[in-house]
């Protein structure tokens, strides 16, 4: 199965079912390959044996192929509930050339969504920027997935051109969902950046879900080669700021230094606040594919059941 991490390739596959079973399949044939045993890789459609349990619905087939009591599981039952939550601001719609992070963030929930459903996990999802725009209930079944696909696929082919209050969003989200959650946040974090309070503003929300029990993963969706390192040619450029439309023009090699350092402190703080109210901060660099985040999930929810 090849690697979905070449553009060209990736914006050939409208169809999300089509690119996420892709992916995830691509994922299961690594983990089966992989030395590593920490997953079950036969999620799909079974789940360990519990003793004294009933043994009417083991699989005595898997069973001679892996020495180990698997059950098959049905559509009715679920495991984990889990939110994804979009970021939609303008910001997301860079970079120009190329897949973006907005269209890169819906292929790497559409892929997620995938796995959820094969793993008989409910999954919501839900699209802000300055505001809650959209929010579904949290479902397994496949009229659900379609269901979010479709609206993935609207938010993909619209983007909109919003500024960003994930604060306001996360506080609305706690008093919404009522039942011990994954919360997992596809944003780049930049509304922060500048501005103090609204880090302060940003963790008090964050603190609002962690009292309510749920777990947090964010995926801070970079452009790694532009964002990060300010990969620009040596020449003077202009630029304008997609949420406030503020324009300046100015030669990179003159601000690199202070540009990355400032960056690398502000990701810092990110990084030790996150720490101490223990959420999963993961870097998602548009560049890479998607495997990364599906693991990450996968460690993620290891831990949870």
């Amino acid at each position: 199965m090849p690697q979905l991490n070449n553009n060209q390739h990736v914006r050939q596959l409208a169809n999300l079912e089509l690119l996420a079973r892709q992916v995830v399949e691509g994922f299961i044939t690594g983990l089966h390959q992989s030395p590593f045993h920490g997953f079950s890789v036969e999620f799909a459609e079974h789940r360990l044996y519990n003793n004294g349990e009933s043994v009417k619905n083991i699989d005595w087939k898997l069973l001679a192929r892996t020495d180990k009591l698997f059950v098959k599981q049905f559509e009715e039952e679920t495991n984990l509930r889990c939110y994804l939550l979009l970021d939609t601001s303008s910001s997301m719609n860079f970079p120009a050339e190329g897949i973006n992070k907005l269209q890169f963030s819906v292929y790497a929930i559409a892929s997620l969504m995938y796995l959820f459903k094969k793993q008989r996990d409910a999954f919501g999802l839900c699209l802000f920027s300055d505001k809650m725009d959209w929010m579904s209930p949290a479902r397994s079944t496949s009229a659900h997935l379609f269901y979010l696909y479709a609206a993935l696929e609207r938010i993909y082919n619209n983007p909109k051109q919003n500024a960003t209050n994930i604060s306001t969003v996360l506080h609305h989200l706690a008093g919404e969902i009522h039942q011990r959650s994954m919360v997992i946040i596809f944003s780049d974090m930049l509304e922060n950046s500048l501005n103090p309070q609204k880090t302060q503003e940003l963790f008090a929300a964050i603190q609002h879900l962690k009292y309510k029990k749920h777990e947090v993963v964010i995926f801070n969706v970079t452009s790694k080669q532009k964002e990060l390192d300010f990969n620009f040619d040596n020449r003077p450029h202009h630029f304008v700021d997609i949420e406030t439309g503020e324009e300046v023009r100015v030669h990179p090699n003159k601000i690199r230094d202070s540009y990355i350092a400032s960056l690398k402190e502000y990701r810092h703080q990110l990084e030790l606040k996150c720490a101490q109210y223990h959420i999963d901060i993961v870097d998602a660099d548009i560049e890479q594919g998607y495997n990364s985040i599906l693991n990450e999930y996968m460690i993620k929810r290891n831990r949870m059941i």
